[in-house]
Formats: C-alpha cells, sequence, structure tokens
C-alpha cells in the first residue's frame, strides 16, 4: 500500500503528496495515448464571444503523448484528468448502485473526446456529445471510430450520437436522434462558466444539462471557482494575476455583477479565452428549477485530499502520472527549473522518514489547479 505524506502548502491550499512514484516519463498504454487530457478549461462552450471562443478550440491541433510529455503542464493536466477519472468512475458506480440497467450519458461540451476512454471503460451504453467547435466535434467522432476499430472482438463499445450545437442557445433535445432518450449523467467539465455571461445562456445551458434526466440522475461537471478567482484579484495589486503557466485579467475590481463578469484566462500553450465568473449559490438556486438538488460541491485540493486516500485511487493516479516525480533520475528534468517551484517538494525530501521519490506538483501547476471546483448535482424524483 503505498504511503502518503502529510500536507504540502502550495498556493495558499493543502495537497496530500503521494511517495513511491516511480520516476521518468513511462510510455502509458496504447488507450492511454488516445485520450487527451482535456483539462483545466481547455473545452468549449460560450459567451457572446461564441465565434472567437469555437475558433480558438478548433485551431487547437491534435497532438499525440510525445508531443503532450513535453508541455510544462503535462503533470497538471494529468492531475485534472485523475481526477474527472475518479468524479465518473464514482458517479457511475451509484448510477448503476440503483439498478439502472442501459446506462445513457451526455457529455455536454465534449470538445475532441478526451473522456471516450472513460465511458468506455465505464461500460456505458449510449452517449451523445454535443459542442459548440465544429471541428472539435468531428475529431471527437473520428476518436470514437478509431476507438471501435481497435476494440476486441468480444467487446461492447457504447453507441454515440454527435452534436454541434451551442448549448446556451439552442435546445439540444430537439436535436436527439432519439426523442424520446433520457440521461443517468450530464457531464459537464470545464465548461458551464462559458454560457454565464447572462441569465437567459446560463439558464438554457441548465436546461441541456437536466431537463432529459432521468428521476435519480447526476449532473456532474469541473468549473473555476468564483470566489478563489475574486480573492486572488482582491489580493493582487493589478487586475490580473498568475504566475509562469497561467493569467487571469479582469477589466475592474470591487464590484462583481451575477451574470457577465467576464474575465481573460490564459493557460500555457492551450486556452486564450474570455471566461464568466459563476456564483455558485446563484447556480444552485437556478438548478432548482430543473429539480436538481446540490450533492457535493468541493475545490480540487478538497477533492483530491478526499479521495487520495483510497489505495484504488492512488494506483489510478500513478498510472496515469497524475503527480511529477521528485527529484528526478536518470538524468531527467523537472517541468521547470524556475526558482521556488518545488521548495515544499525540497523540504519534504530533507525528513528522514520520506521516502523517495515522491510525487508531487510544481508550484504554479497546484496554484493554477486550486482555482476549479467540482460539483454533483441529483435530479429529485
Amino acid at each position: 500500500m503505498m504511503e502518503l505524506q502529510s500536507a504540502v502548502k502550495e498556493g495558499g491550499d493543502e495537497g496530500v503528496t503521494p511517495k513511491g512514484q516511480k520516476a521518468g516519463m513511462k510510455r502509458r498504454h496504447e488507450e492511454e495515448e488516445e485520450e487527451e487530457e482535456e483539462t483545466s478549461p481547455t473545452k468549449k462552450m460560450v459567451t457572446d464571444h461564441s465565434m472567437k471562443v469555437a475558433s480558438h478550440y478548433n485551431s487547437l491541433q491534435e497532438v499525440g503523448l510525445a508531443v503532450r510529455s513535453r508541455s510544462r503542464i503535462f503533470f497538471m493536466r494529468n492531475f485534472n484528468n485523475w481526477l474527472k477519472s475518479v468524479l465518473i468512475g464514482e458517479i457511475l458506480e451509484q448510477v448503476r448502485a440503483a439498478s439502472s440497467q442501459q446506462v445513457s450519458v451526455l457529455d455536454l461540451g465534449c470538445g475532441k473526446g478526451g473522456d471516450l476512454l472513460k465511458w468506455r471503460r465505464g461500460g456505458i451504453d449510449h452517449l451523445v456529445c454535443a459542442d459548440i467547435a465544429g471541428v472539435s466535434v468531428e475529431q471527437c467522432r473520428s476518436r470514437y471510430e478509431d476507438m471501435k476499430k481497435k476494440s476486441h472482438v468480444n467487446e461492447k463499445i457504447f453507441s454515440a450520437q454527435f452534436i454541434n450545437a451551442d448549448c446556451s442557445k439552442e435546445v439540444l433535445s430537439e436535436k436527439l436522434d432519439d426523442p424520446e432518450l433520457m440521461f443517468d449523467i450530464c457531464s459537464c467539465q470545464f465548461v458551464y462558466h462559458y454560457s454565464f455571461e447572462s441569465e437567459q445562456k446560463a439558464d438554457m445551458m441548465l436546461r441541456n444539462a437536466c431537463e432529459r434526466l432521468k428521476p435519480g440522475g447526476y449532473f456532474i461537471g469541473t468549473t473555476p471557482d468564483a470566489f478563489e478567482l475574486v480573492k486572488r484579484l482582491e489580493a493582487s495589486d493589478s487586475l490580473s494575476f498568475g504566475n509562469e503557466v497561467f493569467k487571469v485579467s479582469f477589466q475592474s475590481k470591487g464590484s462583481y455583477p451575477l451574470f457577465g463578469c467576464q474575465y481573460h484566462f490564459s493557460l500555457h500553450d492551450v486556452v486564450d479565452v474570455p471566461e464568466s465568473l459563476v456564483y455558485f449559490p446563484l447556480f444552485q438556486q437556478m438548478a432548482r428549477r430543473y429539480n436538481m438538488r446540490l450533492v457535493m460541491k468541493r475545490r480540487f485540493s478538497e477533492y483530491f485530499e478526499e479521495k487520495v486516500k483510497k489505495e484504488h485511487h492512488r494506483s489510478l493516479m500513478m498510472k496515469m502520472m497524475a503527480l511529477e516525480p521528485f527529484p528526478c533520475e536518470d538524468g531527467g528534468r523537472l517541468a521547470t527549473d524556475s526558482r521556488g517551484e518545488y521548495e515544499h517538494a525540497k523540504e519534504l525530501c530533507s525528513r528522514a522518514d520520506v521516502r523517495l521519490p515522491l510525487g508531487t506538483l510544481s508550484r504554479s501547476e497546484w496554484e493554477a489547479a486550486s482555482i476549479y471546483l467540482v460539483f454533483v448535482f441529483q435530479k429529485m424524483s
């Protein structure tokens, strides 16, 4: 059983640092290479800058694991991807525990299909993928077809429908192949905040997420924590904050409207788009219109600390390379050589009871990842 080191203070949050992660960059299983880490806000829904957002994501080039592994935020993206995997896996367990025979899922803001393998491993029966970026939807469809071709003879792969639509403006149920289809889960990963530019758009996105959920079904997702963003802005001497991997810029501070409170987010080599704050108490209140109750809301740091206590989650974390080995071995290089990025890890390494290497994230990556929260709503009967 992998031991756990006590909390590491990074960027104002605490995160448990697992030990014993092997150093070096191991090649993932062939399946893992197909799964692009579309985490952090590398997703696409919409503001009034819909076309700008769609154009940005449509222009992102497909890259393989070898290229992604050289990214400055490789481990952060893997960490976020691990968190999504844990969330999806546990919700699927709850759906099946409720005796659901055929599991149908709506991936609202599917992007290029970064979660296709998660649904495959979860053994679902049907998936509907929707996104505003048409090129991304076609890439998602292509990855799905490739996945089917490479599947084992006796393996059942879920059926799927792919929809190019602005889900903050269009009624998704009108575009379903099966007009009677109901979903067990709607997954909205790093997407919902794009709709919070107006009440009408935020409500339409909620309608698309929730109106076709079965009683007891789940609306799950990840989104920036507005309170954390505002806290960091107010602590800044300017209208922006960030570090070597991300930057958030506002036009003003001191007053934050409930809708349309826009900021610009850029993330190293991945994202450079406008987004809107999601005031979560309002989000929760709006969800009640669709008979949804909040089951869980956790900041990424809190969710990590809770889930990493389970051995199978830690094992998955190792497999997905969700933490960076420290110190490097065999002549390897850390994600960055910037001063102060690994002081927390160095401090742990100095302790006599610590076995090396340990797993960590650079300070900049943790500050970026800890902006986000995870949420779960459930449809009341």
